[in-house]
């Protein structure tokens, strides 16, 4: 079914990505953005430009005006304060969500991450765990998971993401210096760009269930050693295990395997380095 679809976060590394996807799999795709000129690659693309900003409640309602789903991965994330990250990340999304409710949009898809867990020392956690991040982004994103959920009169698809690699993305080698101090061992659920398009077009798709919550993961879960090494780096030294704590859920990936058949394109970092696509 080829749907009209309103993103934001269109411009980001995950949302650039998945809207050239959308556009390819057939989906009229209109990209919320808060400069025009800034985002000609995607009018490139087939991407149809609206103006707007989630923190100016006023310029939302002609934005979903007309669509039937809204894909939402806008996010303030690195650098942001707490206070920034909850403007943004939480009211940002229920100023679009009342906006989508009051459009009658049919479907709202919210990007979250496998961050809400928190850490549980590297256990597999499913949908239904309870959650308990330290930091202010994924305690922004849970507090917009939550609110959403409770939306009468929207259908709300919640997809939670793990580490997203590949597609041309430089995030490996990016996160390197990051997580430098981080144990080697240490494990972190990954999922491809084209994966996480991927579950983004079955939520879209299928009828049913809705207000349901889904980690999208690939099969393997590889360690940081791992991870390091397919960018040639050396593993990290592991002198500050107690930051690493907040990055040590493992997801478990059987719920949108079951309910939408979902199965992962790369679904080992091995596969997406001998394919050159990792």
């Amino acid at each position: 079914m080829n749907t009209h679809i309103l993103m934001t976060g269109a411009t980001g590394k995950v949302g650039s990505r998945l809207a050239r996807r959308l556009v390819q799999q057939g989906h009229a795709v209109r990209a919320l953005v808060r400069d025009a000129a800034r985002a000609t690659e995607l009018s490139d693309h087939g991407v149809t430009l609206v103006t707007g900003d989630l923190m100016q409640p006023a310029s939302l309602p002609a934005a979903v005006r007309g669509v039937d789903a809204v894909v939402h991965c806008a996010a303030f994330f690195r650098g942001a304060t707490p206070e920034q990250a909850h403007a943004v990340n939480t009211l940002g999304t229920q100023h679009l969500a009342q906006a989508a409710r009051e459009a009658g949009v049919a479907r709202f898809v919210f990007t979250s991450t496998g961050l809400v867990y928190g850490p549980n020392g590297g256990a597999l956690s499913h949908e239904d765990d309870a959650c308990a991040p330290v930091d202010a982004y994924p305690q922004s994103k849970l507090a917009a998971e939550r609110m959403l959920l409770a939306i009468e009169g929207l259908d709300v698809r919640v997809l939670r993401l793990p580490f997203v690699y590949g597609d041309g993305d430089p995030h490996i080698q990016d996160v390197v210096p990051f997580m430098r101090t981080f144990p080697p061992a240490q494990r972190m659920s990954l999922g491809h760009h084209a994966d996480v398009a991927q579950a983004v077009i079955r939520l879209l798709d299928k009828a049913s269930p809705a207000h349901r919550v889904y980690n999208v993961v690939d099969d393997e879960a590889p360690d940081l050693a791992t991870l390091f090494a397919s960018v040639g780096q050396s593993p990290p030294d592991g002198s500050d295990p107690e930051r690493a704590r907040a990055f040590s859920a493992v997801m478990d990936g059987r719920r949108i395997r079951e309910d939408l058949g979902f199965q992962p394109m790369y679904p080992r970092l091995a596969d997406a380095v001998r394919a050159g696509e990792a």
